[in-house]
């Protein structure tokens, strides 16, 4: 089994999985585009239930969801966010290097010694 986590890996699923998602569609254009976008909210939601559910807060329901579910809805947040961002650019890969890099220098500074993602992927 490969390790879908590694920066070359990760990145070609996130394309197979765009493409899948592509030739299953029912919307296409940019009414596509937007509801693939807005899925995404649809995703934060579901984290959003599992949370509430993991912690018991609706007194109706009870405990419904474990921390896994958690996790799980959580992933499924990034992967709709890489697969969004993939269908807006063929350059994601990239995109989203570039981004996080950014949010990194301005978060913990050049004088980390932390690794840049650049570095770390290759």
């Amino acid at each position: 089994m490969s390790d879908h986590t590694s920066a070359p890996e990760l990145w070609s699923t996130i394309d197979t999985l765009t493409q899948w998602v592509d030739t299953t569609r029912p919307v296409e254009g940019r009414e596509g585009l937007l509801l693939r976008i807005l899925k995404l909210t649809e995703e934060v939601g579901e984290v959003s239930e599992a949370v509430i559910g993991a912690t018991g807060q609706n007194p109706r329901k009870g405990v419904t969801h474990t921390w896994d579910d958690v996790e799980a809805e959580l992933c499924d947040v990034v992967i709709t966010a890489l697969v969004a961002l993939r269908t807006l650019t063929p350059e994601a890969r990239e995109v989203f290097g570039g981004h996080l890099g950014r949010v990194l220098e301005r978060s913990v500074g050049r004088h980390s010694e932390r690794p840049s993602w650049r570095e770390t992927r290759e």
